[in-house]
């Protein structure tokens, strides 16, 4: 019974990934009743994606943008190279991660001028070192990844490459970086609990 069930519910995720990816194809088309569909069906599992990385108002407007880009490139979608929520999600969490780039540029210059203010001198002796322990606690469990699956954390979830660009770096598919990086997570959890 119970087999049967795992079978039932693999058998709807392929079903829904199969009219996704319709809807896709049919998007592409400029078919706005399917791209009203599409957006029923995906906006609150991709406001997840995109509200992991953006607050509030800013992920609403990511979001959005996100479906201007799938309407936009919907015709660039192939099915045989991943499912279409993947490929949608992929383009939500890029569209986020380009958000927070622009927001907060990686080389900002202390030459900056005017609006520059110092930090504040009076440090909280305690909240430092909750912050130091810490730091010490995630970087005593990075080091006990391997060597290949620490660069990857770090390349993704610090430097924000996406799974893509991290498969032509590290010379495997996409889906297995994905099982990587999750198994990573999942050692880097345990360790900072114990």
């Amino acid at each position: 019974m119970i087999a049967g069930s795992d079978a039932e519910r693999q058998g709807g995720r392929s079903g829904e990934a199969a009219e996704l990816a319709d809807l896709l194809k049919r998007v592409a088309a400029r078919d706005a009743a399917a791209f009203s569909a599409l957006y029923k069906r995906t906006s609150a599992r991709l406001y997840g994606v995109v509200a992991r990385i953006l607050a509030g108002g800013e992920a609403a407007e990511a979001l959005q943008e996100a479906y201007v880009r799938v309407w936009e490139k919907a015709g660039d979608f192939d099915p045989a190279k991943g499912s279409a929520l993947a490929w949608m999600a992929t383009i939500a969490r890029n569209r986020a991660l380009d958000e927070v780039r622009r927001v907060r540029p990686p080389s900002a210059s202390l030459d900056e001028g005017e609006g520059f203010e110092l930090a504040d001198e009076a440090v909280d002796p305690l909240a430092a070192r909750e912050r130091s322990e810490a730091l010490a606690a995630l970087i005593g469990c990075l080091e006990r990844l391997e060597k290949d699956k620490r660069s990857m954390v770090l390349l993704a979830y610090y430097h924000g490459l996406s799974r893509e660009a991290l498969a032509k770096r590290f010379g495997a598919p996409a889906p297995t970086i994905k099982t990587w990086l999750r198994r990573s997570l999942a050692q880097l959890r345990d360790c900072l609990a114990s």
